[in-house]
């Protein structure tokens, strides 16, 4: 059988695989505007080898699913592989600065996954939540308020609200320090960029240095929480592996890698997009603040409408097939929840947004099958927070030229630069 490295950039089979010149419109970094080419692949070519990344792009809710439930058939082994290869002096930089970081859960494969999951899973506790929601809570509190202060009224969603707040949390959950919420979001946009960036050998080159800085600082945390011990999650894998708990150092440091971009990177995403696709829509927020029990889903629709994720990869273990394709063994695929999370056959009227949908919580956004995500609760909590003091202290707040939004290029995530805002006295 073919290598995945001898497949990529050709369709090993046919049987209508194969990409036509326009690729329905789709292109694979681009992130301003996907869903018109998602709802044609998913119309036209439900799976289409893109030659252009070596991938089967796949865009049914069914197929989506299936796949991510069938782990013995599809591996998330490559989740966290670098979209483009590092070059030399990347490598020759992480190699010499001992960068020997790997995926924390979601590329990893039972039995290791179940392992390290189910000592992670004890730790992960809602007893932690419920310990961090006041101050989660002043948190935001403190940034709108310091934000409305403002007398010229305008403001920056992700600059003054959503860029701290989940990073803030995340730190303190693990134990880091707090003060250091630039170097982290540094530390992660490096790692967003090194994997599912488009970037050039010599782009790779500083993101390559905050990599070795972002993995010796998870080191570093795990012999504190060994030598000191404290009241986080960090002490508590390590009082596990001192119990008894069948995970490593290498593989807690692993962990904290994988959360300090995760618990905040999507969560901030999240935050943002809720609110620029609430604003958006004057009556369906107005609805919120009239009713903030309505906000819990809310976020489910946000998540479904217009989640953080848009795609993650799998690997074929085996010759197989996806929605009457064959994918031979060692194929790499695109499995786009960002697609899924529209496709008509799942959600009546897809494309529409709707904070009353009944079945929004059946969105992808978060996986599905044995690597669903582990931290969706905290995100939820943070953005029901931020949705709940949003609507009681700034319920006029209005979008400023919205049109104008920027998103990051990438393979996965959909990340709003920036979401400006006004308000009046």
């Amino acid at each position: 059988m073919s290598s995945s490295t001898e497949t990529a950039g050709r369709c090993p089979f046919g049987y209508g695989a194969e990409a036509p010149a326009g690729h329905h419109g789709y292109e694979p970094f681009q992130m301003k505007d996907p869903f018109t080419a998602y709802a044609e692949l998913r119309a036209e070519q439900p799976v289409m080898f893109d030659e252009r990344t070596g991938l089967y792009v796949v865009s049914r809710y069914d197929d989506i699913k299936a796949v991510f439930e069938d782990w013995g058939t599809f591996s998330s082994e490559n989740a966290q592989a670098p979209v483009r290869e590092r070059g030399p002096a990347a490598k020759k930089i992480m190699e010499e600065g001992g960068f020997t970081a790997y995926s924390g859960l979601s590329a990893r494969r039972p039995p290791e996954h179940t392992r390290i999951r189910a000592v992670v899973q004890k730790a992960f506790t809602p007893r932690r939540y419920k310990a961090l929601e006041p101050f989660i809570r002043q948190n935001v509190v403190d940034l709108l308020e310091k934000m409305l202060s403002r007398e010229e009224r305008r403001g920056d969603l992700v600059k003054d609200l959503a860029y701290d707040v989940p990073t803030i949390t995340i730190l303190t959950l693990i134990g880091a320090d707090v003060s250091q919420v630039d170097t982290f979001k540094r530390w992660s946009d490096s790692r967003a960029a090194m994997t599912w960036g488009d970037l050039s050998d010599e782009q790779q080159i500083p993101h390559a240095h905050n990599l070795v800085e972002y993995w010796q600082e998870c080191l570093r945390l795990v012999r504190v929480a060994h030598e000191e011990g404290g009241d986080n999650l960090t002490a508590d894998l390590v009082k596990a592996q001192q119990d008894g708990a069948e995970i490593s150092d290498h593989e807690i440091a692993s962990v904290l890698y994988s959360l300090l971009f995760a618990g905040h990177e999507t969560t901030t995403t999240l935050i943002c997009n809720a609110l620029r696709e609430l604003l958006a829509r004057p009556e369906q927020w107005q609805q919120l603040v009239d009713d903030p029990k309505k906000i819990p889903a809310a976020i489910d629709e946000v998540l479904r409408y217009a989640g953080s994720i848009v795609g993650w990869r799998r690997k074929a273990l085996k010759d197989t097939e996806v929605g009457g394709v064959p994918i031979e063994q060692g194929s790499q695929l695109l499995l786009l929840m960002g697609s899924a999370n529209r496709d008509e056959t799942k959600f009546e009227a897809g494309e529409d947004f709707d904070i009353t949908r009944p079945n929004a919580r059946e969105h992808l956004s978060f996986g599905f099958g044995i690597h669903y995500c582990l931290g969706n609760m905290l995100a939820k909590l943070q953005a029901k927070i931020a949705l709940e003091e949003v609507a009681r202290l700034a319920p006029g707040l209005q979008l400023d030229a919205p049109e104008d939004i920027a998103f990051r290029e990438n393979l996965s995530f959909r990340v709003p630069e920036t979401v400006p805002v006004t308000w009046k006295a």
